[in-house]
């Protein structure tokens, strides 16, 4: 058996300040999951990155996020019928965020996020998101709820791991 191996499909490096970054054409059925890469922050504020997946704005969306702030202890929560999955904190500072869509590719199951963010000398998060749809991933939006944009500089990738 062949071991499964990371494909670049895109990178964008935002020229300019911007609200979302949108892969499309995505080519689900070459691969079996997607990864998306995202090392942003945001022109002022703070909110939460968020991932739409296929333009679906519907209630299809849950979510459980554990998390930590410092030396204090963590702490964890959970949301259903949420109409994005929120993929973790992001402000004025550097922040990592890093989302595998497993079984992105299929057709016949739920799609399972499972994320992975961070603030250097903040805090860590890792959170599990459900989009409840069948439909192969054709597109990714990652965006933020402060409707403050994304600053130049930023950089949004995307992989594919072949089935």
């Amino acid at each position: 058996m062949a071991t499964p191996t990371y494909t670049a499909l895109a990178t964008t490096t935002l020229g300019s300040a911007a609200g979302s970054v949108t892969f499309s054409s995505i080519p689900a059925s070459t691969y079996r999951d997607f990864i998306v890469v995202c090392n942003a922050k945001l022109a002022s504020s703070s909110g939460t990155y968020w991932i739409r997946l296929n333009g679906d704005t519907g209630s299809n969306y849950s979510d459980l996020v554990m998390y930590g702030i410092g030396s204090g202890s963590g702490t964890s929560n959970s949301r259903t019928s949420q109409t994005v999955a929120y993929a973790g904190a992001i402000d004025t500072s550097d922040s990592m965020m890093i989302a595998q869509i497993m079984d992105g590719g299929a057709s016949d199951k739920h799609k399972t996020i499972l994320i992975r963010e961070n603030q250097p000398d903040s805090w860590v998060e890792a959170r599990a998101a459900r989009w409840a749809d069948n439909t192969q991933v054709s597109s990714i939006i990652v965006s933020n709820d402060a409707s403050v944009n994304f600053v130049a500089g930023s950089t949004f990738s995307l992989y594919g791991i072949e089935a």
